[in-house]
């Protein structure tokens, strides 16, 4: 492994860890040129995830895109960044189970999940990723959401 401080190849591992379940690990690593410590991740390379829009273009799944989404939706929410950062890696590692097969997930499941996963969380954040994902252009989708969203926390409560 390059040193990224000097380029050196010749290094050491000070510290292995097994990351993700078993799906990563993360190694510490001292150059045996300059002595600077730095950090590698090793993962499984398997074929690559794809995200079916809406037009049938492919393109890599991008775990940013889904960030992105989810912090905007639950900005100035009460929620740790572990919180979010769990409920984001629990929406990835849903969104590769249902497409194990195929490797490939459509944005439509991809963003009723990330819908159903928020939902169960918050419901605030719910409706701010919902009027985004489902462009909402006027209040009466909003009140149709809500109302809908109402419904399913009541048919919930009755359980």
């Amino acid at each position: 492994m390059r040193c990224p401080h000097c380029g050196n190849f010749d290094d050491k591992v000070i510290e292995s860890r097994t990351l993700a379940a078993g799906e990563a690990i993360r190694r510490r690593r001292e150059c045996g040129g300059c002595g600077y410590r730095f950090t590698s991740y090793e993962r499984i390379e398997d074929k690559q995830f794809m995200v079916v829009k809406k037009d049938g273009r492919r393109e890599p799944f991008d775990r940013l895109k889904i960030e992105k989404g989810v912090e905007r939706a639950m900005e100035k929410r009460p929620f740790s960044s572990m919180q979010i950062e769990s409920l984001i890696n629990d929406i990835e590692d849903q969104a590769e189970i249902i497409g194990r097969v195929s490797h490939e997930i459509s944005t439509k499941d991809l963003g009723e999940l990330v819908l159903e996963k928020i939902g169960k969380l918050d419901k605030i954040a719910y409706v701010r990723f919902a009027s985004v994902y489902r462009h909402f252009e006027n209040p009466d989708e909003f009140i149709r959401e809500i109302q809908k969203l109402g419904t399913s926390v009541s048919a919930g409560e009755e359980k």
